[in-house]
Formats: structure tokens, C-alpha cells, sequence
């Protein structure tokens, strides 16, 4: 990337977490979804650069990384290797050259899928830290104004209320559907589901394909199953589940086995990525549901695959609600991680449960209900705090603290009743 190219790029909370492992990690490891931005954020930071899977010359950059990975190695760094999954003995060239030298910051890898494991591929432990990226929050696409951060109402020290003016409605539903690729910023609203829909086009019909090789997978059988999560989007739905819902909804018939494969190889695609559940305390007597809420790397792909436009969307407020949920929790990941959180979810066998919890680097926790329209606030901050009594009651740990993220609401606030409110669109990490 030129200076000129540098100049042009919109900054993501990668960046810093970038910035801090290349001062004490050997090199880094980029993942995520394709097209999420790993290349252009990589390339940011980086001094050199190859890319493995550059067409040119019938590609001779993979011919040449298959002949002799170390070679490719040579250059300014930090060096990127994009796509190095294309060739998996890289990740062993790159392994085998760090552990020769004490220098920090030295490579950076990038991959949209992981390979599967055949022996030769060292874990990478101590030598290669991961980072997983992900598509654009919110706040990175220019659609929150970041009055509020996260990172304060995690740590109860946000006091000032702040009006943030008014979110209608529609254009919520279209930032649910466009999703957070950097390609789709600022597309037409009739436009704004072609690119998740050629998304899932290219996965179903290519990547997923090329994926083991010698594995060939379904075409009609992934298209159920991709339905069958798109329809189960912001749930705890077990494979079983999922495979009655494709029977009941598709007229189709997948095994539980099948289904457990398939998510599986999507997860190597970084096509999923789940929240996993929360426990507030060892010493806690309340028992806790361990089942993962399922959640594509973006609300976009389930709209996608359900040919949900931003209209159609607006015609269906349960659906809306669970893909808004699925919008919330993608921004709050980015919004956590880039402060050393966590991302949870909370469900007792009381049927008790918290949309999600961010678990700070120091164990607390702040428990988060999230709700399209502000006429859900004083319901969701009661269930909140009834939770928080409960869990209290056990002998759990309590929250630190607790907060509503709306939809609708035109300001950010703390209740009477300690619980604070905010808008989607005015958080930041």
C-alpha cells in the first residue's frame, strides 16, 4: 500500500490491537471473514508485501510459495502474506524462520478459512498470536456518532446524560441488512443486500467446495442448512432443532451428524461465529444453560438468505428484532474486544436470560438487554435487575453493571433505577 493509498484508509479498532501484538508477538495471524477488510488493514501495517493468491501470471505467486515457502519470506517487515492458507507449509516456513530470531513484529498473515490439519502444520503456539477481525461496526462505517463508549458503561463511570437525536426505524432495518462489508458503506437502500447475497453465493458454490479437497458438499443441502440458521438467528438452537426446522420449513432432511459438519466447515469459513454462554461465579448455586446463541459473522447474511430487504424487513418485527439483536451483538464484540473484553450471553433453567454480557479483562461483568423500540426499556431494565437479584441470591457475582441498547431511544441516560439506556448509534468501544 503507497502513501497515497494510506491516506485513503478508514481506520478499525483492529488497528490498535494490531499495532500492540507486533511489539511483542513474533508475528500475527489475521482472521476472519472474507472481504471483511483483513487485507487493506493488514497492508496498512505492514512494510512489504505477497499475495499468495494474485492471479497474474497464472499464478505464480502460489506456484512459486508451493515450491519454496521460505522465499517468499524475504522482505521488508512486518511482511504480509496474504491468503497464506492457499498454501499451508507457509505457516510452517514462517514458524521455523521466527524461531531464528529474537525480533518483534516480524510477519503478518492473513486468512479467510482454516486448513484442515495434516501433521505438518504446527500449532504456532508462542511464535504466531491470531487475531480475529471482523466486518465493520457501526461505528467504523460512519453510522454511530460514538457519543457513548462501551467501555464506560461497562465500568459504570458514564454520568452526563447526552441527547443523540432521533434513528428512524427504516434506516435501521437497512443497516441490518447491508451489513458491515467495507464495499457495501453507502450503497443505495435497493441495493443494499447484493453483496451479502453474493456472499453466500461464492461460499455455498466455491469456498466451501475447495475447502477439504476431496470433500465435496451438497449444494441443496447447505442452502437448507444456511436457511435453516438464518431462521434461527440469535438463539440457542441445537442441531436437532435446526434439523426439524429445515423438515418443517423446507420439506427437507438433514441428520444431526450432517448438520454438525456442515456448521463446522462454515466455521472454518469464519462464517459463524457464536456467543458463548456466561457463568457469573464458581461459587454460584444457579444452575446455567451451556448453549452457545448462534449468530452468522453478520445480521447481513441471514437477511441475505432469507431475501429479506430492508422493506421486507420492516413487514416482519419478529424477525426484525432477532436480526437487530444480531447487528447489536456483532457492534458490542468489536466494541469489547478492543478494550480486552469478552462477549457472553446469559441463560439459567429459570428461563431467566440476558441478551448479552461483556466480561472485562478484571471479571466484571456488565450485563446488556438489547431492544428495537424504546417502548421495551422499562420491561427490559426490570428483567435486568430481577436477574441481577437472582443471581445476587445464589451467590453469584453481581454485575457492575447493567444496560439497555435501543434501537429508538433519542438519548443516553441512567435510570433512577441504576440501569443505563442507549443507543445503537451513538456507541463506540
Amino acid at each position: 500500500m503507497n502513501v497515497a493509498d494510506k491516506a485513503l484508509y478508514k481506520p478499525r479498532f483492529a488497528d490498535d490491537i494490531i499495532e500492540r501484538y507486533l511489539t511483542v508477538a513474533k508475528a500475527l495471524c489475521i482472521e476472519g471473514p472474507k472481504w471483511c477488510g483483513k487485507t487493506w488493514t493488514s497492508s496498512f501495517h505492514s512494510h512489504s508485501e505477497f499475495f499468495v493468491g494474485d492471479p497474474s501470471n497464472n499464478f505464480g505467486n502460489r506456484k512459486i510459495a508451493e515450491m519454496d515457502p521460505s522465499f517468499i519470506l524475504n522482505g521488508a517487515v512486518p511482511r504480509l502474506i496474504d491468503e497464506w492458507q492457499e498454501v499451508p507449509a507457509i505457516w510452517d516456513a514462517v514458524r521455523m524462520t521466527v524461531d531464528k530470531s529474537t525480533a518483534k513484529g516480524q510477519y503478518i498473515l492473513t486468512g479467510s478459512s482454516m486448513p484442515v490439519r495434516k501433521g505438518v502444520l504446527h500449532s504456532g503456539t508462542g511464535r504466531i498470536v491470531k487475531i480475529r477481525m471482523h466486518t465493520m461496526s457501526l461505528f467504523e462505517s460512519g453510522d454511530s456518532d460514538g457519543k457513548v463508549s462501551l467501555k464506560d458503561i461497562c465500568r459504570d463511570s458514564f454520568d452526563t446524560p447526552i441527547f443523540t437525536g432521533n434513528v428512524s426505524l427504516e434506516k435501521l432495518a437497512y443497516l441490518t441488512v447491508r451489513g458491515g462489508w467495507p464495499d457495501s458503506i453507502g450503497v443505495d437502500e435497493n441495493d443494499a443486500g447484493l453483496l451479502p447475497m453474493s456472499y453466500i453465493d461464492s461460499v455455498i458454490h466455491e469456498d466451501i467446495q475447495r475447502l477439504d479437497g476431496n470433500v465435496t458438499y451438497e449444494i441443496h443441502k447447505l442452502e437448507l442448512l444456511i436457511r435453516s440458521l438464518a431462521r434461527n438467528e440469535s438463539t440457542t438452537a441445537s442441531y436437532s432443532k435446526i434439523s426439524g426446522d429445515i423438515s418443517e420449513n423446507d420439506n427437507g432432511r438433514l441428520s444431526d451428524d450432517t448438520v454438525s459438519k456442515y456448521i463446522a466447515s462454515l466455521s472454518r469459513l469464519f462464517l459463524i461465529e457464536n456467543q458463548q454462554p456466561f457463568r457469573p461465579g464458581l461459587r454460584s448455586s444457579l444452575r446455567v444453560k451451556q448453549n452457545e446463541k448462534r449468530h452468522f459473522c453478520d445480521s447481513a447474511l441471514a437477511c441475505a438468505a432469507l431475501g429479506l430487504t430492508p422493506e421486507k424487513l420492516l413487514n416482519n418485527p419478529d424477525t426484525f428484532g432477532f436480526l437487530f439483536e444480531s447487528m447489536v451483538e456483532r457492534d458490542l464484540r468489536i466494541y469489547a474486544e478492543h478494550f480486552g473484553g469478552k462477549l457472553y450471553h446469559y441463560q439459567d433453567y429459570k428461563n431467566n436470560e440476558i441478551d448479552a454480557v461483556i466480561e472485562d479483562e478484571d471479571g466484571e461483568w456488565c450485563g446488556i438487554e438489547i431492544k428495537l423500540g424504546a417502548n421495551k426499556i422499562d420491561e427490559a431494565s426490570s428483567r435486568l435487575i430481577s436477574i441481577k437479584n437472582d443471581i445476587i441470591a445464589a451467590g453469584g457475582k453481581p454485575p457492575r453493571s447493567l444496560c439497555v441498547v435501543c434501537g429508538l431511544t433519542n438519548a443516553a441516560y441512567k435510570r433512577p433505577d441504576g440501569v443505563y439506556v442507549v443507543p445503537l448509534t451513538s456507541l463506540r468501544s
